[in-house]
């Protein structure tokens, strides 16, 4: 299998041999990982429950996850899941990867579909799944929505969308979700979207595509699956909780495929990832700190707020050099958009003219930063 290297990897190349100016405190604002302390209630559910690594978990994942995960999908999205229309999953990534692979496996000639840019897990799934890889452009012209091109879809096995979106932050409303969910009835693809940043909104709640499908009278979510993560939530990405929901049919043979992963969650973890997921308070808090970073970046870098996420998705010229001379003499590091992305036919690469930057620094930590790219920029 040939893997491109992960934008972390090009990151340090690009950057190899500078010394960045220590006038500054290091800034690091390249990948989205929530610089917070988890939640000390969390903490002490995983330490209170550390004498279950005398015990194998199950792969499908104990009653009491299972439970607080079908609670807070019936709270948030107002959609009530049986146990056989859910599955705890080690993280999402692993997820991202193997699914892919187990639901390709018999398809003559795959073809899979995904956003671009794009988080990089979906690329190596489809490479490990010897799929034919389509991308769907994200531009500035269209709101950094997908465009829907029927021809394209009527051929795919897979699609994959990532809304709320990472990097460029953009939304779908539960009419667009809709308008995908009926796409994948009428050709007969499974549609899946990762979820990861449906908690971290700015104003108003995000809705899920087991909302559109709902919406759209797709009641038992046929050919529609859902992703979310616990990580970015409840700034715990180390207790590797998330979750697949939806086609109970898929998900049936799916979880045999699992069994033979060997990627179920230790026991301590379910019970610390449970009392996350049933807690709305701290996160609450968590988006309140995201809204405030997002208010300094429209103050300093006369941003527009976006609706979700933790990204700014910045327009700089030569974003490469923008990026060299950023960290040289500001010391702080930002990811190029166009790592993040691939040309696609036309030879166009969507992230080629932009920088990704993770406000996930507490406030004074990111004013102060944006303060130096506000600079560097000028």
């Amino acid at each position: 299998m040939n893997f491109e290297p992960y934008p972390f990897e090009k990151l340090n190349s690009l950057l190899e041999n500078i010394i960045p100016n220590p006038d500054y405190e290091p800034s690091v604002l390249t990948i989205g990982e929530p610089q917070f302390e988890t939640p000390a209630f969390i903490q002490k559910a995983l330490c209170e429950n550390s004498a279950l690594l005398r015990r194998y978990p199950k792969t499908a994942g104990e009653e009491d996850l299972i439970n607080a995960q079908k609670e807070f999908v019936a709270k948030r999205f107002h959609t009530h899941l049986s146990n056989t229309q859910i599955i705890p999953t080690f993280g999402t990534r692993e997820v991202l990867f193997n699914f892919p692979q187990f639901f390709l496996f018999d398809k003559k000639n795959p073809v899979m579909v995904f956003t671009n840019p794009f988080y990089q897990i979906y690329e190596g799934a489809a490479i490990a799944s010897k799929a034919k890889m389509i991308l769907l452009n994200l531009d500035e012209s269209h709101d950094f929505k997908p465009r829907i091109d029927e021809e394209v879809l009527s051929g795919c096995d897979l699609v994959i969308l990532n809304f709320p979106n990472n990097p460029t932050s953009s939304t779908l409303t539960l009419e667009e979700l809709g308008e995908w969910v009926s796409l994948a009835l009428k050709y007969n693809f499974v549609l899946i979207n990762d979820e990861c940043y449906s908690e971290i909104y700015t104003d108003e709640p995000i809705p899920s595509l087991l909302e559109a499908s709902t919406h759209v009278g797709n009641l038992d979510f046929k050919n529609v699956l859902v992703i979310n993560s616990i990580s970015k939530r409840s700034s715990a990405p180390g207790l590797r909780s998330g979750f697949i929901a939806g086609d109970e049919n898929i998900l049936r043979e799916y979880m045999k495929y699992r069994t033979y992963i060997g990627c179920a969650s230790p026991l301590p973890l379910q019970s610390a990832a449970a009392a996350a997921w049933r807690d709305e308070e701290h996160v609450a808090r968590t988006r309140e700190v995201y809204k405030n970073n997002f208010k300094a970046a429209q103050k300093i870098l006369g941003i527009k707020i976006p609706k979700a996420t933790f990204y700014l998705w910045l327009k700089v010229p030569n974003p490469l050099e923008f990026t060299r001379k950023l960290y040289k003499e500001y010391n702080v590091k930002v990811l190029p958009g166009a790592y993040l992305a691939r040309e696609d036919a036309h030879g166009e690469n969507p992230g080629r003219d932009f920088i990704r930057i993770a406000l996930v620094e507490e406030e004074q930590k990111t004013e102060e930063a944006l303060q130096r790219i506000k600079e560097c920029l000028q």
